[in-house]
């Protein structure tokens, strides 16, 4: 079976804004999808690009406005039209609730997509405990127990991995896909990802 390493952040927009297609694309090539949430901010240090607040007006004003306002479009997806509250806070506990359930054989696909939505829709705070329960109970999971699994030593570590893989591999932003080590960076990529699947690109 193909695979797609999916190398992204609880919080992230664009993530949140390929979520569905990426989840298409896999059922239509039969692709399994590996989820791999890292820890955003040492990654984008580590690639050499400025932090959001030390990005100019412009590229904000079309990057992180425009961009997300014509892809929700696209994608059909409802979003809060500005940056979350609580974008800022940290990502281990989101990114740890994903992780875990990965680990424990769950529907990690579609609490994935239920946070990255909950925060881009709802300005849920990717760190507050009971949203991540809470949004784990809604889709039937027992959002204690994955709590718990999200805390654990064993999952901050793969957390850790994941935020080493990323840096050792190259990954400078979020999303970023990875099929037979070929890197494709952007939801907007989507179309090669699939593309790889059926016929690698040549090098």
């Amino acid at each position: 079976m193909k695979t797609i390493e999916y190398f992204y952040s609880c919080h992230s927009v664009f993530a949140y804004l390929g979520a569905w297609r990426l989840a298409e694309i896999a059922d239509e090539k039969g692709a399994k999808v590996i989820h791999r949430p890292f820890d955003l901010d040492p990654v984008m240090v580590a690639a050499g690009s400025p932090p959001f607040k030390a990005r100019s007006k412009a590229h904000k004003a079309y990057y992180f406005g425009r961009e997300i306002m014509r892809w929700a479009e696209y994608r059909d997806l409802p979003w809060i039209k500005r940056r979350p509250k609580h974008h800022d806070n940290p990502l281990a506990l989101g990114n740890g609730a994903i992780i875990a359930a990965q680990s424990a054989g769950l529907d990690v696909d579609a609490l994935s997509r239920a946070l990255l939505q909950a925060h881009w829709r709802d300005d849920a705070d990717q760190a507050d405990p009971q949203m991540i329960s809470g949004v784990a109970s809604s889709l039937g999971l027992d959002g204690d127990a994955l709590l718990y699994a999200a805390r654990s030593e064993e999952t901050q570590q793969q957390h850790d991995a994941n935020t080493a893989d990323a840096i050792r591999l190259g990954v400078f932003g979020s999303p970023t896909y990875f099929v037979d080590g070929d890197m494709f960076y952007g939801q907007d990529r989507l179309e090669l990802v699939a593309r790889a699947l059926e016929q690698p690109f040549s090098t």
